[in-house]
């Protein structure tokens, strides 16, 4: 016990280097979804979060969005706890047979319009739990889909560049 306490305090912390230049360039991508949301919807983007199945790696992704780092509420984008708040669903996981009615309930509760993004590559075609017994497939296989966001699991500012070319795409 004493070897760890001294341990500790020869080493330094580990934390995050402070924000550096590309970081701008996240906040200028940020910045222009917010934008591009209330240019769409007359309002900030409103996105509910909804795990299929998956092993959690594209959700620690996603709430990663509203950490201190990256903190994509100040850009008005916004988590919601239920689908009649949100215009965009975003799926994660592949759709496993117990999830799917959840899933399409959650779907039909969303008012429109509204839009499914599916976010990493189980969520495209169920990854490497394609073809389990416990597996529907991916999330297309269950519900239309607007946007797959591929990766294993995708960083923030892929999933950030996915929804600023959802609402881009949409408006045109």
């Amino acid at each position: 016990m004493r070897k760890l306490l001294f341990q500790s305090l020869i080493r330094s912390p580990l934390t995050e280097t402070a924000p550096s230049a590309e970081d701008r360039a996240l906040a200028e991508l940020a910045g222009s979804l917010g934008r591009a949301s209330r240019r769409r919807l007359g309002r900030s983007l409103s996105i509910r979060e909804v795990d299929a199945g998956s092993c959690n790696g594209c959700e620690l992704e996603i709430h990663a969005l509203n950490n201190a780092f990256y903190d994509i509420e100040r850009f008005g984008l916004r988590f919601v706890a239920s689908p009649r708040h949100a215009d965009v669903l975003l799926v994660t996981g592949p759709v496993t047979k117990n999830m799917r009615m959840a899933l399409e309930r959650t779907y039909d509760a969303t008012p429109d319009p509204k839009w499914v993004v599916a976010v990493g590559d189980c969520a495209f075609d169920g990854g490497c739990f394609a073809g389990s017994y416990a597996v529907v497939g991916g999330v297309s296989a269950v519900l239309p889909v607007d946007l797959h966001i591929r990766g294993c699991p995708p960083s923030p500012c892929e999933i950030l560049k996915g929804l600023l070319a959802l609402l881009e795409h949409a408006s045109a």
